[in-house]
Protein backbone atom coordinates (compact mmCIF):
# COMPACT_ATOMS: atom_id res chain seq x y z
CA UNK A 1 0.00 0.00 0.00
CA UNK A 2 1.35 3.39 -0.97
CA UNK A 3 1.59 6.05 1.73
CA UNK A 4 -1.22 8.58 1.80
CA UNK A 5 -0.40 12.15 0.85
CA UNK A 6 -0.58 14.92 3.38
CA UNK A 7 -4.19 15.90 3.92
CA UNK A 8 -5.59 12.55 2.75
CA UNK A 9 -7.10 11.64 6.13
CA UNK A 10 -9.38 14.64 6.25
CA UNK A 11 -10.34 14.19 2.61
CA UNK A 12 -11.27 10.60 3.37
CA UNK A 13 -13.52 11.65 6.25
CA UNK A 14 -15.39 14.07 4.01
CA UNK A 15 -15.80 11.36 1.37
CA UNK A 16 -17.29 8.94 3.90
CA UNK A 17 -19.85 11.53 4.98
CA UNK A 18 -20.89 12.06 1.38
CA UNK A 19 -21.21 8.32 0.79
CA UNK A 20 -23.27 7.80 3.95
CA UNK A 21 -25.68 10.58 3.02
CA UNK A 22 -26.17 9.14 -0.44
CA UNK A 23 -27.26 5.67 0.73
CA UNK A 24 -30.79 4.54 1.62
CA UNK A 25 -30.77 4.24 5.41
CA UNK A 26 -33.11 2.67 7.97
CA UNK A 27 -35.24 5.43 9.51
CA UNK A 28 -36.23 6.02 13.09
CA UNK A 29 -39.63 4.49 12.44
CA UNK A 30 -38.11 1.18 11.33
CA UNK A 31 -35.89 1.13 14.39
CA UNK A 32 -38.89 1.80 16.62
CA UNK A 33 -40.80 -1.15 15.16
CA UNK A 34 -37.83 -3.43 15.78
CA UNK A 35 -37.48 -2.16 19.34
CA UNK A 36 -41.17 -2.73 20.10
CA UNK A 37 -41.05 -6.26 18.69
CA UNK A 38 -37.99 -6.96 20.82
CA UNK A 39 -39.81 -5.58 23.83
CA UNK A 40 -42.80 -7.84 23.27
CA UNK A 41 -40.50 -10.82 22.84
CA UNK A 42 -38.58 -10.05 25.99
CA UNK A 43 -41.77 -9.44 27.99
CA UNK A 44 -43.23 -12.72 26.75
CA UNK A 45 -40.13 -14.58 27.92
CA UNK A 46 -40.20 -12.76 31.21
CA UNK A 47 -43.80 -13.75 31.99
CA UNK A 48 -42.83 -17.39 31.75
CA UNK A 49 -40.24 -17.11 34.52
CA UNK A 50 -41.59 -14.30 36.73
CA UNK A 51 -44.85 -13.62 38.56
CA UNK A 52 -47.40 -11.65 36.63
CA UNK A 53 -47.26 -8.89 39.24
CA UNK A 54 -43.73 -7.88 38.05
CA UNK A 55 -43.96 -7.34 34.27
CA UNK A 56 -41.81 -4.18 33.94
CA UNK A 57 -40.03 -3.86 30.55
CA UNK A 58 -36.26 -4.12 30.28
CA UNK A 59 -34.57 -0.73 31.06
CA UNK A 60 -32.34 -1.03 27.98
CA UNK A 61 -35.41 -1.43 25.77
CA UNK A 62 -37.06 1.61 27.38
CA UNK A 63 -33.94 3.73 26.86
CA UNK A 64 -33.60 2.68 23.22
CA UNK A 65 -37.27 3.34 22.58
CA UNK A 66 -37.01 6.79 24.14
CA UNK A 67 -34.01 7.67 21.93
CA UNK A 68 -35.91 6.52 18.85
CA UNK A 69 -38.99 8.61 19.75
CA UNK A 70 -36.82 11.70 20.41
CA UNK A 71 -35.02 11.26 17.12
CA UNK A 72 -38.33 10.94 15.24
CA UNK A 73 -39.73 14.06 16.94
CA UNK A 74 -36.66 16.04 15.77
CA UNK A 75 -36.87 14.70 12.22
CA UNK A 76 -33.59 12.78 12.53
CA UNK A 77 -32.62 9.39 11.18
CA UNK A 78 -30.92 6.83 13.38
CA UNK A 79 -28.83 4.33 11.47
CA UNK A 80 -25.99 1.98 12.25
CA UNK A 81 -22.73 3.59 11.06
CA UNK A 82 -21.22 1.85 8.04
CA UNK A 83 -17.64 0.69 8.11
CA UNK A 84 -15.35 3.18 6.32
CA UNK A 85 -13.92 2.26 2.96
CA UNK A 86 -10.42 0.84 2.98
CA UNK A 87 -8.33 2.54 0.30
CA UNK A 88 -5.30 1.19 -1.51
CA UNK A 89 -3.41 4.00 -3.27
CA UNK A 90 -1.30 3.46 -6.38
CA UNK A 91 1.24 6.08 -7.50
CA UNK A 92 1.08 7.12 -11.15
CA UNK A 93 4.40 6.42 -12.85
CA UNK A 94 5.90 7.94 -15.96
CA UNK A 95 4.35 6.20 -18.99
CA UNK A 96 1.38 4.86 -17.02
CA UNK A 97 -2.18 4.69 -18.32
CA UNK A 98 -5.38 3.75 -16.50
CA UNK A 99 -5.34 0.19 -17.76
CA UNK A 100 -1.86 -0.42 -16.33
CA UNK A 101 -2.76 1.24 -13.03
CA UNK A 102 -6.04 -0.68 -12.60
CA UNK A 103 -4.34 -3.97 -13.46
CA UNK A 104 -1.55 -3.22 -10.99
CA UNK A 105 -4.21 -2.76 -8.31
CA UNK A 106 -5.94 -6.03 -9.26
CA UNK A 107 -8.84 -4.68 -11.34
CA UNK A 108 -9.87 -5.26 -14.93
CA UNK A 109 -10.23 -3.20 -18.08
CA UNK A 110 -13.98 -3.61 -17.61
CA UNK A 111 -13.65 -1.63 -14.38
CA UNK A 112 -11.73 1.06 -16.26
CA UNK A 113 -14.53 1.25 -18.82
CA UNK A 114 -17.30 1.50 -16.22
CA UNK A 115 -15.58 4.26 -14.24
CA UNK A 116 -14.48 6.38 -17.20
CA UNK A 117 -17.78 6.20 -19.10
CA UNK A 118 -19.64 7.91 -16.28
CA UNK A 119 -20.73 11.50 -16.75
CA UNK A 120 -17.50 12.95 -15.34
CA UNK A 121 -15.34 9.86 -15.70
CA UNK A 122 -13.36 11.14 -18.69
CA UNK A 123 -11.53 13.53 -16.35
CA UNK A 124 -9.90 10.50 -14.73
CA UNK A 125 -7.91 9.91 -17.93
CA UNK A 126 -5.94 13.12 -17.27
CA UNK A 127 -3.36 11.71 -14.92
CA UNK A 128 0.23 12.80 -14.29
CA UNK A 129 3.26 11.13 -12.68
CA UNK A 130 3.30 11.47 -8.91
CA UNK A 131 -0.46 11.61 -8.50
CA UNK A 132 -2.33 8.88 -6.60
CA UNK A 133 -5.17 6.63 -7.78
CA UNK A 134 -6.95 4.97 -4.86
CA UNK A 135 -9.12 1.85 -4.97
CA UNK A 136 -11.75 0.50 -2.52
CA UNK A 137 -13.34 -2.95 -2.91
CA UNK A 138 -15.82 -5.13 -1.02
CA UNK A 139 -15.19 -8.58 0.46
CA UNK A 140 -15.78 -10.21 -2.92
CA UNK A 141 -13.16 -7.86 -4.46
CA UNK A 142 -15.75 -5.96 -6.49
CA UNK A 143 -14.66 -2.38 -7.13
CA UNK A 144 -16.71 0.00 -4.98
CA UNK A 145 -14.94 3.32 -5.49
CA UNK A 146 -11.97 5.02 -7.13
CA UNK A 147 -10.35 8.26 -6.03
CA UNK A 148 -8.02 10.47 -8.07
CA UNK A 149 -5.81 12.49 -5.70
CA UNK A 150 -4.38 15.29 -7.81
CA UNK A 151 -2.89 17.11 -4.81
CA UNK A 152 -3.46 17.45 -1.07
CA UNK A 153 -5.97 20.15 -2.00
CA UNK A 154 -8.06 18.30 -4.57
CA UNK A 155 -9.37 14.81 -5.22
CA UNK A 156 -12.26 13.31 -7.16
CA UNK A 157 -14.09 10.25 -5.82
CA UNK A 158 -15.97 7.92 -8.21
CA UNK A 159 -18.50 5.71 -6.35
CA UNK A 160 -20.44 2.72 -7.72
CA UNK A 161 -24.19 3.36 -7.78
CA UNK A 162 -26.16 0.52 -6.20
CA UNK A 163 -29.33 1.29 -8.15
CA UNK A 164 -27.56 1.43 -11.53
CA UNK A 165 -25.37 -1.52 -12.30
CA UNK A 166 -22.02 -0.69 -13.88
CA UNK A 167 -22.34 3.07 -13.31
CA UNK A 168 -20.33 5.40 -11.10
CA UNK A 169 -21.14 8.85 -9.74
CA UNK A 170 -18.44 11.40 -8.99
CA UNK A 171 -17.76 14.00 -6.32
CA UNK A 172 -14.98 16.60 -6.34
CA UNK A 173 -13.58 17.33 -2.89
CA UNK A 174 -11.37 20.35 -2.34
CA UNK A 175 -9.55 21.87 0.59
CA UNK A 176 -8.34 25.39 1.22
CA UNK A 177 -5.00 26.43 2.64
CA UNK A 178 -4.69 28.88 5.50
CA UNK A 179 -2.87 32.07 4.48
CA UNK A 180 -0.48 33.50 7.06
CA UNK A 181 1.64 36.63 6.84
CA UNK A 182 5.32 36.62 7.66
CA UNK A 183 7.80 39.47 7.81
CA UNK A 184 11.58 39.19 7.70
CA UNK A 185 14.39 41.69 8.11
CA UNK A 186 17.83 40.73 6.85
CA UNK A 187 21.22 42.34 6.33
CA UNK A 188 23.45 41.47 3.38
CA UNK A 189 26.92 40.24 4.26
CA UNK A 190 27.88 38.79 0.88
CA UNK A 191 24.86 38.30 -1.40
CA UNK A 192 21.08 38.50 -1.43
CA UNK A 193 20.81 34.75 -1.87
CA UNK A 194 22.94 33.88 1.17
CA UNK A 195 21.28 36.53 3.34
CA UNK A 196 17.83 35.22 2.41
CA UNK A 197 18.90 31.64 2.99
CA UNK A 198 20.26 32.48 6.45
CA UNK A 199 16.96 34.20 7.30
CA UNK A 200 15.01 31.05 6.39
CA UNK A 201 13.54 32.35 3.13
CA UNK A 202 12.77 29.79 0.44
CA UNK A 203 14.57 29.94 -2.91
CA UNK A 204 11.24 30.82 -4.52
CA UNK A 205 10.71 33.91 -2.35
CA UNK A 206 14.30 35.06 -2.89
CA UNK A 207 14.01 34.70 -6.67
CA UNK A 208 10.61 36.42 -6.67
CA UNK A 209 12.08 39.33 -4.70
CA UNK A 210 14.90 39.62 -7.22
CA UNK A 211 12.38 39.58 -10.07
CA UNK A 212 10.28 42.34 -8.47
CA UNK A 213 13.28 44.61 -7.89
CA UNK A 214 15.19 43.48 -10.99
CA UNK A 215 14.28 46.56 -13.01
CA UNK A 216 15.83 48.84 -10.39
CA UNK A 217 18.54 46.73 -8.72
CA UNK A 218 21.38 44.89 -10.44
CA UNK A 219 21.87 42.05 -8.00
CA UNK A 220 25.24 41.25 -9.51
CA UNK A 221 26.69 44.70 -8.81
CA UNK A 222 24.47 46.87 -6.61
CA UNK A 223 24.25 45.01 -3.26
CA UNK A 224 26.77 46.17 -0.67
CA UNK A 225 27.80 44.70 2.66
CA UNK A 226 25.44 46.08 5.30
CA UNK A 227 22.50 46.69 2.94
CA UNK A 228 19.17 46.02 4.67
CA UNK A 229 16.13 44.31 3.21
CA UNK A 230 12.65 44.17 4.74
CA UNK A 231 10.11 41.85 3.21
CA UNK A 232 6.45 41.15 3.99
CA UNK A 233 4.99 38.06 2.34
CA UNK A 234 2.42 35.28 2.63
CA UNK A 235 2.77 31.56 3.22
CA UNK A 236 0.10 28.91 2.68
CA UNK A 237 -0.44 26.30 5.42
CA UNK A 238 -2.27 22.98 5.42
CA UNK A 239 -2.84 21.16 8.72
CA UNK A 240 -0.44 23.58 10.44
CA UNK A 241 2.37 22.70 8.03
CA UNK A 242 3.69 25.01 5.33
CA UNK A 243 2.28 23.94 1.99
CA UNK A 244 3.60 26.61 -0.41
CA UNK A 245 4.89 30.15 -0.75
CA UNK A 246 2.37 32.92 -1.20
CA UNK A 247 2.59 36.46 -2.56
CA UNK A 248 5.19 39.05 -1.66
CA UNK A 249 3.12 41.95 -0.32
CA UNK A 250 5.82 44.57 0.17
CA UNK A 251 9.59 44.93 0.25
CA UNK A 252 12.17 47.60 0.91
CA UNK A 253 15.87 47.57 0.03
CA UNK A 254 18.27 50.07 1.62
CA UNK A 255 21.08 49.90 -0.93
CA UNK A 256 24.20 51.97 -0.23
CA UNK A 257 22.13 54.89 1.06
CA UNK A 258 19.36 54.52 -1.53
CA UNK A 259 15.91 53.27 -0.47
CA UNK A 260 13.96 51.15 -2.97
CA UNK A 261 10.41 50.09 -2.04
CA UNK A 262 7.85 47.91 -3.78
CA UNK A 263 4.19 47.29 -2.92
CA UNK A 264 1.81 44.74 -4.42
CA UNK A 265 -1.41 46.24 -5.79
CA UNK A 266 -4.39 44.87 -7.70
CA UNK A 267 -5.98 47.59 -9.83
CA UNK A 268 -9.64 48.00 -10.74
CA UNK A 269 -9.17 45.75 -13.79
CA UNK A 270 -7.81 42.91 -11.65
CA UNK A 271 -4.23 43.31 -12.91
CA UNK A 272 -1.48 42.65 -10.36
CA UNK A 273 1.64 44.78 -10.26
CA UNK A 274 4.34 46.13 -7.98
CA UNK A 275 4.79 49.87 -7.53
CA UNK A 276 6.87 52.23 -5.45
CA UNK A 277 5.24 54.49 -2.85
CA UNK A 278 4.41 57.07 -5.56
CA UNK A 279 2.62 54.54 -7.76
CA UNK A 280 5.44 54.14 -10.32
CA UNK A 281 5.71 50.59 -11.66
CA UNK A 282 8.70 48.51 -10.58
CA UNK A 283 8.58 46.74 -13.92
CA UNK A 284 10.96 48.54 -16.23
CA UNK A 285 11.42 48.00 -19.94
CA UNK A 286 14.63 46.04 -19.21
CA UNK A 287 16.18 44.16 -16.29
CA UNK A 288 19.27 45.77 -14.81
CA UNK A 289 21.04 42.40 -15.19
CA UNK A 290 20.06 39.28 -17.17
CA UNK A 291 21.00 36.91 -14.31
CA UNK A 292 21.08 37.02 -10.51
CA UNK A 293 23.43 36.46 -7.57
CA UNK A 294 26.67 36.54 -9.55
CA UNK A 295 29.83 38.63 -9.63
CA UNK A 296 31.02 40.87 -12.46
CA UNK A 297 34.36 39.79 -13.89
CA UNK A 298 34.76 42.42 -16.62
CA UNK A 299 32.90 45.67 -17.18
CA UNK A 300 32.25 47.74 -20.28
CA UNK A 301 35.70 48.93 -21.55
CA UNK A 302 36.46 50.15 -25.09
CA UNK A 303 40.26 49.70 -24.56
CA UNK A 304 40.38 46.31 -22.85
CA UNK A 305 43.27 43.88 -23.49
CA UNK A 306 41.63 40.64 -24.66
CA UNK A 307 42.62 37.77 -22.27
CA UNK A 308 42.97 35.21 -25.09
CA UNK A 309 44.05 37.14 -28.19
CA UNK A 310 46.34 39.50 -26.16
CA UNK A 311 45.35 42.45 -28.29
CA UNK A 312 43.43 45.59 -27.44
CA UNK A 313 39.86 44.91 -28.35
CA UNK A 314 36.90 46.93 -27.14
CA UNK A 315 34.80 45.17 -24.55
CA UNK A 316 31.33 46.32 -25.55
CA UNK A 317 29.43 44.63 -22.79
CA UNK A 318 29.55 43.29 -19.25
CA UNK A 319 30.84 39.86 -18.26
CA UNK A 320 29.00 38.08 -15.46
CA UNK A 321 31.07 35.22 -14.05
CA UNK A 322 28.76 32.48 -12.80
CA UNK A 323 28.70 28.70 -12.43
CA UNK A 324 28.04 26.73 -15.59
CA UNK A 325 24.32 26.13 -16.02
CA UNK A 326 23.18 29.35 -14.26
CA UNK A 327 19.92 30.49 -15.94
CA UNK A 328 20.12 33.49 -18.27
CA UNK A 329 17.02 35.68 -18.64
CA UNK A 330 15.70 37.82 -21.46
CA UNK A 331 16.30 41.40 -20.32
CA UNK A 332 13.05 42.56 -21.92
CA UNK A 333 10.16 41.55 -24.15
CA UNK A 334 11.20 40.97 -27.75
CA UNK A 335 11.90 38.59 -30.62
CA UNK A 336 14.95 36.35 -31.13
CA UNK A 337 16.64 37.56 -34.33
CA UNK A 338 19.76 35.36 -34.12
CA UNK A 339 20.55 32.14 -32.27
CA UNK A 340 23.60 30.16 -33.30
CA UNK A 341 27.29 29.43 -32.78
CA UNK A 342 30.52 31.12 -33.83
CA UNK A 343 34.16 30.55 -32.93
CA UNK A 344 34.40 33.84 -31.07
CA UNK A 345 30.97 34.08 -29.48
CA UNK A 346 30.30 30.41 -28.83
CA UNK A 347 26.58 29.76 -28.41
CA UNK A 348 24.88 33.12 -28.71
CA UNK A 349 21.41 34.71 -28.78
CA UNK A 350 20.45 38.17 -30.11
CA UNK A 351 17.08 39.66 -29.12
CA UNK A 352 15.40 42.66 -30.79
CA UNK A 353 13.25 44.82 -28.50
CA UNK A 354 11.10 47.10 -30.65
CA UNK A 355 12.91 49.18 -33.25
CA UNK A 356 15.62 50.86 -31.19
CA UNK A 357 16.94 48.29 -28.69
CA UNK A 358 18.81 45.02 -29.00
CA UNK A 359 20.52 42.72 -26.49
CA UNK A 360 23.25 40.09 -27.04
CA UNK A 361 24.00 37.03 -24.90
CA UNK A 362 27.30 35.20 -25.63
CA UNK A 363 29.27 32.09 -24.55
CA UNK A 364 26.12 30.19 -23.51
CA UNK A 365 26.31 26.56 -22.52
CA UNK A 366 22.83 25.83 -23.89
CA UNK A 367 20.26 27.81 -25.87
CA UNK A 368 16.60 27.39 -24.96
CA UNK A 369 15.08 29.56 -27.68
CA UNK A 370 15.40 29.63 -31.46
CA UNK A 371 15.43 32.30 -34.13
CA UNK A 372 11.99 33.80 -34.56
CA UNK A 373 10.74 32.99 -31.02
CA UNK A 374 8.93 35.66 -29.04
CA UNK A 375 10.25 36.06 -25.49
CA UNK A 376 9.04 37.76 -22.33
CA UNK A 377 11.11 39.70 -19.81
CA UNK A 378 12.55 37.28 -17.25
CA UNK A 379 12.06 34.22 -19.47
CA UNK A 380 14.95 31.75 -19.36
CA UNK A 381 16.62 31.80 -22.78
CA UNK A 382 19.76 29.79 -22.02
CA UNK A 383 22.39 28.91 -19.44
CA UNK A 384 25.85 30.22 -18.60
CA UNK A 385 28.76 28.44 -20.28
CA UNK A 386 32.26 28.93 -21.67
CA UNK A 387 31.77 28.21 -25.36
CA UNK A 388 33.76 30.14 -27.95
CA UNK A 389 36.65 32.42 -26.97
CA UNK A 390 36.12 32.27 -23.20
CA UNK A 391 38.54 31.60 -20.36
CA UNK A 392 35.85 30.32 -18.01
CA UNK A 393 32.10 30.08 -17.45
CA UNK A 394 30.49 33.51 -17.79
CA UNK A 395 27.83 35.45 -19.65
CA UNK A 396 28.90 38.26 -21.96
CA UNK A 397 25.99 40.70 -22.17
CA UNK A 398 25.67 43.61 -24.61
CA UNK A 399 23.08 46.36 -25.01
CA UNK A 400 22.66 48.26 -28.29
CA UNK A 401 20.62 51.42 -28.92
CA UNK A 402 19.99 52.13 -32.62
CA UNK A 403 22.88 49.81 -33.49
CA UNK A 404 25.38 51.49 -31.12
CA UNK A 405 26.80 49.61 -28.13
CA UNK A 406 25.98 51.22 -24.79
CA UNK A 407 27.16 50.41 -21.30
CA UNK A 408 24.54 48.00 -19.90
CA UNK A 409 25.18 49.43 -16.44
CA UNK A 410 24.19 52.99 -17.34
CA UNK A 411 21.93 52.64 -20.37
CA UNK A 412 18.81 52.64 -18.19
CA UNK A 413 19.23 56.39 -17.77
CA UNK A 414 18.18 56.95 -21.38
CA UNK A 415 15.49 54.28 -21.52
CA UNK A 416 11.76 55.09 -21.50
CA UNK A 417 10.34 55.85 -18.06
CA UNK A 418 8.31 53.25 -16.22
CA UNK A 419 4.51 53.35 -16.34
CA UNK A 420 2.73 55.01 -13.42
CA UNK A 421 -0.71 54.27 -12.05
CA UNK A 422 -3.40 56.57 -13.49
CA UNK A 423 -4.94 59.19 -11.23
CA UNK A 424 -8.13 57.13 -10.97
CA UNK A 425 -6.20 54.33 -9.21
CA UNK A 426 -4.02 56.38 -6.85
CA UNK A 427 -6.57 56.79 -4.04
CA UNK A 428 -7.20 53.03 -3.86
CA UNK A 429 -3.45 52.38 -4.11
CA UNK A 430 -2.57 54.68 -1.21
CA UNK A 431 -5.27 53.06 0.92
CA UNK A 432 -4.09 49.56 0.03
CA UNK A 433 -0.44 50.19 0.96
CA UNK A 434 -1.13 52.03 4.23
CA UNK A 435 -0.82 48.92 6.38
CA UNK A 436 2.21 47.42 4.54
CA UNK A 437 4.03 50.76 4.90
CA UNK A 438 3.42 50.68 8.66
CA UNK A 439 4.49 47.03 8.89
CA UNK A 440 7.76 47.67 7.06
CA UNK A 441 8.45 50.67 9.28
CA UNK A 442 7.80 48.62 12.41
CA UNK A 443 10.02 45.83 11.12
CA UNK A 444 12.84 48.28 10.46
CA UNK A 445 12.57 49.71 13.97
CA UNK A 446 12.48 46.20 15.45
CA UNK A 447 15.57 45.21 13.47
CA UNK A 448 17.42 48.36 14.53
CA UNK A 449 16.62 47.76 18.20
CA UNK A 450 17.73 44.14 18.21
CA UNK A 451 20.66 44.69 15.88
CA UNK A 452 20.12 41.19 14.49
CA UNK A 453 20.61 39.88 10.98
CA UNK A 454 17.76 37.87 9.51
CA UNK A 455 15.25 38.65 12.25
CA UNK A 456 11.65 37.75 11.55
CA UNK A 457 8.18 38.12 12.93
CA UNK A 458 5.45 35.51 12.90
CA UNK A 459 2.03 35.50 11.35
CA UNK A 460 0.19 38.79 11.45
Amino acid sequence: MQPKPRGATRLYTDTTAIENRSRVLWGGASLLVLVLLAQLFLNDDATKDQPSSDSRPDPLVLATTQVAWEAMSEGQTLVPREAPLEWVDVTVRKGDNLSLIFNRAGFSDRDVFEVTTSEDGKALRKIFPGQLIGFAADESEQLLAVRHIESPLKQTVYTREEAKEGQFSSEVITRETEVRQRSVALTISSSLFLAGEQAGLSDGIIMELAAILGGVIDFALDPRRGDEIMILFEENFLDDEKYSDGNILAASFSNNGRLVEAFRFIDSYGDVGYYDAEGVSMRKAFLKAPLDFTRVSSSFNPNRLHPIYKTKRPHRGTDYAAPRGTPVYAAGDGRVVEAGYSRANGNYIFIQHGEAFKTHYLHLNKKRVAKGNRVKQGQIIGTVGSTGAATGPHLHYEFLVNGVHRNPRTVHKILPKARSLPETELAAFRKAIRQPVQQLAALKISGAETGETGTETGAE
